[in-house]
């Protein structure tokens, strides 16, 4: 029984958010941008470009060309 409470301990510690590199949370967050045809940017969307996402945890945007 003690194995299970460890190996639930490690999976939260896997899990947790670590500034500055979160991991899980942002491979999500790339996947859904490339997924709606966008792409992933650190400060704001070019002219030609329209904002289709925000993620709030790291300030980021995604965004794709204008149809």
């Amino acid at each position: 029984m003690r194995v299970y409470y460890r190996l639930l301990a490690l999976l939260f510690l896997f899990l947790l958010l670590v500034p500055g590199n979160s991991g899980i949370i942002s491979g999500l967050q790339k996947y859904y941008c490339k997924r709606r045809s966008g792409r992933y940017a650190l400060i704001g969307c070019l002219p030609n470009e329209e904002q289709i996402g925000r993620f709030a945890l790291s300030g980021r945007k995604s965004c794709r060309k204008k149809k």
